[in-house]
């Protein structure tokens, strides 16, 4: 009789984990609703596109904006993943992506996108201007035919605008290989890492043109420049700290060691760094050995296991959505708060971390 109790005790707290997750899912999936509330959050998906980018915004106010599209081709497997994360998080039309620039890998989703889910509006930084008779061509010219369908309006950016998201306050700090030309608010000191800080010679692809943004949702702020490269990282941090500091830094160029310089990181100090590397592209040796050296980073995230890296500088296991082996998509989610206060979700393991406001 004991026996049999027991094994019911164990069916009813079996039955009740169920129903307790399924709640929490619903509760995220419906939190679009509680859209408004002085106390609702900020939720950020970083999406598994094998090593290009895919950011999904979604702000308290239940406005959306994905940053990217991931790649083109591979049967609708980047534009699967967004629409299934967007529909789990309760966003059933984007309304707004930004498109960094035009390579294959942040532009190339884009047609695949638009057949998934509905978009309100693009924002990019205006022409292709790496005209090389390659890929990027090629990427621009599908992203063109998307925006003459008539289906969806277009913004186009300048460094130093505030973009119509409503909830966030998202402020273009590079475009189109321009910068902003004043610190945003509390930065502007000088930058002492300027003078140590390698110079490397000016980069003429779409990468130096990124679309890049400062979010900043109450004492949260997070940092997003695309592939912005090292040239373009120096004019903006140097001879002043034009950035300040943040919370979460998106680990530019998926953590190649053409971006993240030390005058960009070191000065910026992320509590957070989130790297959307893949397996084979992104995570360089270099860019890890950077990050290590931030004496405020509380902890490295990465989509992927990084195989430059290694053993010896990847994060630790639980802070990589998809460690070594076969590729499940897994996604990586920071729920933000008003006070600076942020959590980071790994839906591989299931597990949160916390991050206390700093006062």
């Amino acid at each position: 009789m004991r026996l049999h109790q027991l094994k019911m005790n164990r069916f009813v707290l079996s039955a009740l984990g169920v129903f307790a997750m399924a709640a929490i899912m619903t509760v995220r999936a419906m939190s679009a609703a509680a859209a408004g509330s002085a106390f609702a959050e900020l939720r950020v998906y970083f999406i598994d596109v094998e090593g290009g980018q895919s950011t999904l915004f979604i702000t308290p106010s239940g406005e959306s904006l994905l940053i990217d599209s991931g790649w083109p081709g591979n049967n609708y497997r980047d534009a699967n993943r967004i629409a299934s994360v967007a529909k789990q998080a309760g966003v059933r039309r984007i309304d707004y992506v930004l498109i960094t620039h035009y390579h294959d890998d942040h532009v190339g989703g884009v047609p695949q996108l638009v057949d998934r889910i509905a978009v309100g509006t693009f924002i990019d930084h205006g022409p292709n201007r790496e005209l090389d008779h390659g890929k990027t061509e090629g990427g621009y010219a599908a992203y063109q035919a998307v925006l003459a369908s008539g289906k969806a309006k277009r913004i186009l950016a300048h460094a130093g605008e505030v973009l119509p998201v409503q909830g966030i306050e998202a402020t273009v700090v590079s475009a189109d290989g321009n910068l902003i030309g004043k610190a945003l608010p509390d930065a502007g000191q000088p930058n002492p890492y300027c003078q140590a800080s390698e110079t490397r010679p000016a980069d003429h692809t779409e990468n130096a043109r990124s679309l890049g943004i400062e979010i900043a949702f109450g004492k949260l702020r997070i940092l997003d420049l695309g592939d912005l490269t090292w040239d373009k990282e120096m004019q903006l941090m140097c001879p002043v700290n034009r950035i300040g500091l943040i919370d979460v830094y998106v680990v530019s160029h998926h953590g190649w060691y053409q971006s993240s310089s030390s005058v960009l990181v070191d000065a910026i100090q992320p509590r957070v760094a989130i790297m959307d590397n893949g397996a084979n592209k992104g995570g360089s040796i270099q860019t890890f050995e950077t990050l290590a050296k931030v004496p405020r980073l509380e902890t490295l995230w990465q989509l992927h296991f990084s195989n430059e890296g290694g053993m010896k500088h990847n994060t630790a296991v639980q802070y990589i959505a998809n460690p070594e082996g076969p590729d499940a998509g897994h996604y990586l989610e920071l729920i933000g708060h008003r006070d600076g206060s942020f959590d980071i979700f790994n839906s591989r393991t299931g597990a949160s971390t916390h991050y206390s406001a700093l006062h």
